[in-house]
């Protein structure tokens, strides 16, 4: 027999193939039970009894349960709680009938008027590889080799807006009533200077009153958004409030044991949760019957197999050739239905923009214009004219920001797709970008130590949202100061993610083909890959060469200064802090200097070559609010400039 030939495979293939087809046709299916039969006693918090399969508690036993299932045992014993994504969560009731479990967020306070939760909710949260649904699915059996599912929606989310004019509408609920009465003092939800309404109904952002933006997503019965969007009854907002308390429900498993017909059709496996279905049921009693349905079997198989790998062919070859950069952003847009930007025609991008009259800065990416929408509400354009491969940075922004909302994260009104021509529009930030505070410009009053320092907290509150609190890990590859805009109250916006890319929360290694980013700020794994694996701590990379840059109020790297020992400022202030000299930057007070010594001391964390000797951004927020007594000095980053 000769080397790289095995001429047995043809015939292990056909016995495999036979084989299957016995298995199908002659030997009867064998069927599992529920997965009620587990080994593990239940558990009981609060008002929670009988806590089993698949939920566990934190104390059950590893073997208990599912992990993804977990609850917490809280306040001594006294409430059931769930982290979901980033916010915690009562339980409220577990349906194990309908498999349903029903939950409130902990920061609502029925006595407290003006109390919301401090992350958003909605069903742009959920995919369908999530543990939790809000939709419940439905399997019923039509005849008896087929069946069919269908879907029922739990929950929804209702829509806490700010609008600068009063709305005349029934679907928007007037906040400041209940609030003003409840005797407590205002949030950030009921400003004098806005008017602050519940929106119920569909969340589509396109039906959102022009002078208004939203503010909070909160998932609350689709029975209850249904039956206040139709106006039955008349609603307040303490009624919207009892229900939150009363919480909203979830699906963890699709209820099939009670919607199929009892029988030998179909069964619900628990060990995987999957459903299983015997489409055919057929005996041959003859081992004749059986040899001539073999061939016949294999011939269809093989023939409608070159078939199919025929057409996929043809048409992989037609996309490759026809497939552009055009279809690719609208392929983007046409399977991202869930987006809540608002699209917008050329025809509004030019009415915004008076014709592109004001023209704000201009970068690599194209041109940067002033708009306003017909509320009346600023707003900041980008022109993309020259694009990168494919359009990525486009859909790189639009995928990411569109579908998230963070105080410390720019926020994607809507956008412009179509043909060569793209925009994106943003919340208008009045005060600019960072770097023009940073470094003396004429006419540019800086900022005092103090209100960086807030600044510095805002920027690593938003990275940690990136990393952290979305469904999906967002790394932005491109943390430096223009990138970071400022709003009229000075409150920092991460913004520019063409970089950015997506990963899964638990997946900490990514897969990059060439370094991205800007020189000065790029973390030294991306060049070099013997450093460490590239991860979210490339962001942290850059957050403390920015971090050092606010401190000193000066460039990391400066060829101009007098003495050659500070030209790479990092490396120069790491050795007078070790050696416990004094460090005079500027007339500053005793306080001014403590404030930048702490967040000097957190760049040196951020900047370490290693990438598992940087903090994360949790634990960088921890130390910017802290004092700067309780830190302790890193060891000193060899980077050489």
């Amino acid at each position: 027999m000769e080397i790289g030939r095995p001429s047995s495979s043809p015939f292990i293939g056909l016995g495999s193939l036979i084989f299957l087809v016995l298995m199908v046709f002659h030997i009867q299916t064998s069927y599992a039970k529920h997965h009620n039969h587990h080994p593990c006693p239940a558990s009981s918090c609060g008002n929670i009894p009988n806590i089993s399969y698949p939920f566990r508690l934190q104390t059950d036993p590893p073997n208990c349960g599912k992990k993804r299932f977990e609850l917490s045992c809280e306040n001594n014993n006294r409430s059931t709680v769930l982290n979901l994504f980033s916010g915690k969560y009562h339980v409220r009731a577990i349906n194990y009938n309908n498999y349903t479990i029903r939950l409130a967020d902990v920061n609502i306070d029925k006595a407290n008027c003006s109390s919301v939760p401090p992350y958003t909710l909605s069903n742009y949260n959920f995919t369908h590889k999530d543990p939790y649904l809000t939709s419940l699915r439905k399997i019923h059996r039509s005849n008896g080799s087929y069946w069919y599912t269908t879907y029922e929606l739990l929950s929804e989310a209702i829509t806490f807006v700010k609008c600068e004019h009063p709305v005349e509408s029934s679907l928007y609920i007037p906040i400041d009533p209940c609030v003003n009465s409840s005797g407590v003092g205002s949030t950030t939800l009921s400003k004098e200077d806005y008017y602050s309404y519940v929106k119920v109904g569909a969340t589509n952002t396109s039906k959102i009153e022009d002078s208004c933006r939203i503010e909070l997503m909160v998932m609350i019965t689709s029975r209850l958004q249904r039956s206040w969007e139709n106006r039955s009854t008349n609603i307040s907002y303490k009624d919207i409030r009892n229900q939150l308390v009363c919480g909203f429900e979830l699906s963890w498993l699709p209820s099939f044991a009670k919607y199929i017909a009892q029988g030998d059709t179909c069964y619900v496996n628990g060990s995987n949760n999957m459903v299983y279905c015997r489409k055919w049921n057929f005996t041959f009693s003859t081992t004749f019957q059986i040899a001539l349905l073999v061939p016949v079997m294999i011939i269809l198989i093989v023939y409608f197999g070159w078939i199919l790998f025929g057409i996929a062919f043809l048409i992989c070859g037609w996309q490759r050739r026809h497939l552009s950069t055009y279809n690719i952003i609208e392929d983007f847009l046409q399977t991202n239905t869930d987006l809540m930007p608002v699209r917008y025609s050329y025809s509004h991008i030019r009415k915004m923009t008076k014709g592109f009259k004001d023209k704000l800065g201009e970068g690599g990416y194209g041109s940067v214009y002033k708009g306003k929408l017909r509320s009346g509400r600023f707003v900041a354009i980008k022109i993309l004219e020259k694009s990168k491969a494919n359009g990525q940075d486009f859909i790189n922004e639009v995928s990411t920001i569109g579908r998230i909302h963070h105080i410390n994260v720019v926020r994607l009104v809507g956008f412009y797709a179509e043909g060569s021509k793209r925009a994106l529009v943003y919340d208008f930030m009045p005060n600019g970008s960072l770097d023009k505070y940073l470094f003396s410009q004429e006419g540019i009053n800086s900022l005092d130590c103090k209100t960086m320092c807030e600044i510095s907290c805002g920027v690593a509150r938003g990275i940690e949202y990136l990393h952290q609190g979305c469904n999906m890990q967002i790394l932005h590859f491109d943390i430096k100061p223009h990138n970071i805009l400022l709003d009229e109250n000075f409150i920092p916006k991460i913004s520019d993610f063409g970089l950015a890319r997506l990963s899964p929360l638990h997946n900490s290694i990514v897969s990059l083909t060439a370094a991205r980013g800007t020189m000065g700020y790029i973390a030294p794994e991306l060049f070099y890959k013997n450093i460490g694996a590239v991860s979210n701590k490339v962001d942290v990379y850059s957050f403390g060469m920015l971090l050092m840059e606010m401190a000193s109020r000066r460039k990391n790297l400066n060829a101009s200064v007098d003495h050659t020992s500070q030209i790479y400022f990092p490396s120069w202030i790491y050795d007078q802090f070790k050696e416990g000299n004094e460090v005079e930057m500027g007339d500053t007070t005793e306080d001014e200097s403590k404030v930048r010594k702490k967040m000097i001391i957190v760049a040196l964390w951020c900047i370490q070559m290693n990438p598992n000797d940087r903090p994360t951004m949790s634990r960088v927020k921890e130390m910017l609010e802290g004092d700067v007594e309780s830190l302790q000095m890193p060891p000193k980053p060899f980077v050489c400039p």
